[in-house]
């Protein structure tokens, strides 16, 4: 006999718990929010991350080619215009460059590539290709780490100016910018996961769903961890 679905209380409750994964978690990410990083440690993580802030619109653009509801993809085309800017917006991908020139980078030097790791890449490769080729709801349901975000996107604009002072604070409007956009971008793909994930088994689809996402930038972490250990 199958177990009966949880409430949607229960659900959301099941989905938020899964934050103990998150990668604010992770050693790499403690050892930058704790100001114990060096600046090769932190210039590594800025140049491998713009690998998975330019990989954003893409895998968004995945999940609006695959759906057949038109009011889903009119909320989700912000996801890109976020990221890839409009009007006289520039976008989060901006916003990540002037990040990485903040931590002493050049753009030429990020925007190449040439610093990320096969294992970030293959990370977030992963991710992509899981959008593309998952049911759109599936892939909506990924996004639901954003649940986690906007606390470490706090703790970073919190720590962030008073251990590393070498680092342009304007540098840092991405995290800003982030803590109120994920909270809207997570209402969204909370309620429509909560409404169509509504079978005990697709509840537990769901959970799965977000475990590989989280393992995704745990992977990340792994990689830019092991690369940059001592680094000065």
């Amino acid at each position: 006999m199958s177990l009966a679905a949880w409430s949607r209380e229960e659900f959301e409750a099941q989905l938020r718990g899964l934050g103990r994964a998150y990668h604010i978690h992770h050693p790499f990410n403690v050892l930058m929010n704790s100001g114990a990083a060096t600046p090769t440690q932190i210039r590594g993580w800025v140049a491998n991350r713009y690998y998975y802030q330019i990989n954003i619109p893409i895998k968004d653009a995945a999940i609006l080619a695959n759906c057949t509801d038109r009011a889903v993809r009119r909320s989700w085309v912000q996801r890109i215009l976020d990221h890839d800017g409009y009007g006289g917006d520039p976008g989060g991908i901006e916003s990540w460059l002037r990040l990485a020139e903040a931590v002493g980078l050049s753009r030429e030097t990020v925007e190449n590539l040439s610093e990320v790791l096969p294992g970030v890449r293959f990370a977030v490769d992963a991710y992509v290709n899981f959008a593309r080729r998952a049911p759109w709801p599936e892939a909506v349901c990924s996004s639901l780490t954003e649940l986690f975000a906007p606390e470490i996107h706090k703790q970073r604009l919190a720590n962030w100016p008073q251990h590393y002072a070498w680092i342009d604070r304007a540098g840092l409007e991405y995290f800003q910018s982030r803590v109120s956009l994920a909270r809207r971008d997570v209402e969204f793909s909370l309620a429509l996961t909560l409404e169509r994930f509504d079978t005990r088994a697709l509840q537990a689809r769901a959970l799965d769903i977000v475990k590989f996402k989280l393992d995704v930038l745990w992977q990340m972490s792994d990689a830019m961890a092991l690369r940059y250990a001592g680094a000065a």
